[in-house]
């Protein structure tokens, strides 16, 4: 069966973040988050999600390179998007990653105190990427980049678990339609299956979250469309945890969520990179 590949330190698998870093991500999220900057919103969580990364690949003796994970901006500029110690790093280990963060906040956390109330907890909360916003979309010069990334991983993992690409971005590319380049992309492939390409477009206005839809018929814009059959119909082990959070899925379900507010952004990368963190080994 294809994506069925274990994944372990012989055998790691690779996550690339495309992250939309244009002018229109200092926009606020629509809906309920008007307090929220797209851009801050996307950084908090890619470094939150870096840092359960870290804790799930954690075993006595160290972390476990399981995983090796890029994160590429695209605004003013295309390429590596880690700050401190990776800066410039296209792709990393996972162990590196909890090595050398850029540096660590202390942040405020509001938790309940058992008693109807609630309490603030300061917490360490380790910063990879930071948010930006400048200039257009190069979606495609994106794309192209993390292509060219990803030949050089499959060149030296051929039999890996299939890379997976996660772009985030609230806007119409701005160097042309990307749509070729994205299929151009998914059809790299290691012996277990071919790249896979999932879409967030984030939410500017009100309206509720399209998530994990199956066809485009209800989907409000070209553009939209267009994005949604870039994405990858979801291999059957990402289905079923979507099924399981309580997403109607079948066979033409899609990796793609048009209008994502933050509570859809979170639970779409939760999703999205659940199922090949239920593979590790004890290799």
């Amino acid at each position: 069966m294809p994506y069925s590949a274990e994944i372990s330190r012989a055998n790691p698998s690779c996550i690339l973040f495309m992250i939309d870093q244009s002018f229109s991500m200092s926009d606020p999220f629509g809906g309920g988050d008007h307090h929220i900057k797209k851009k801050d919103a996307v950084a908090d969580v890619i470094n939150k999600l870096l840092q359960n990364f870290v804790i799930k690949c954690a075993k006595d003796e160290g972390v476990r390179d399981y995983y090796y994970i890029g994160v590429i901006g695209y605004g003013n500029q295309v390429g590596p998007a880690f700050g401190g110690g990776l800066v410039n790093r296209e792709i990393v280990p996972i162990s590196q990653i909890a090595e050398t963060p850029a540096r660590v906040e202390e942040r405020v956390k509001k938790i309940p105190d058992g008693a109807g109330g609630i309490i603030e907890q300061s917490i360490k909360f380790p910063v990879w990427f930071d948010a930006i916003a400048s200039g257009g979309t190069p979606m495609c010069q994106a794309l192209l980049f993390a292509q060219d990334i990803l030949l050089g991983w499959l060149n030296e993992h051929p039999d890996c678990f299939p890379p997976l690409v996660i772009n985030i971005t609230d806007g119409e590319a701005t160097d042309g339609n990307p749509s070729s380049i994205a299929q151009n992309l998914k059809s790299l492939k290691s012996s277990d299956g071919e790249v896979l390409l999932f879409n967030v477009h984030l939410s500017s206005y009100k309206g509720i979250p399209i998530q994990f839809p199956a066809t485009e018929a209800g989907l409000p814009e070209e553009y939209a469309k267009l994005l949604f059959n870039m994405s990858s119909i979801l291999p059957d082990s990402i289905k079923e945890t979507a099924a399981k959070e309580g997403y109607p899925v079948s066979d033409g379900t899609r990796g793609f969520v048009f209008n994502a507010d933050m509570v859809a952004l979170i639970n779409f990368l939760d999703i999205g990179t659940r199922p090949s963190n239920i593979r590790q080994t004890s290799q």
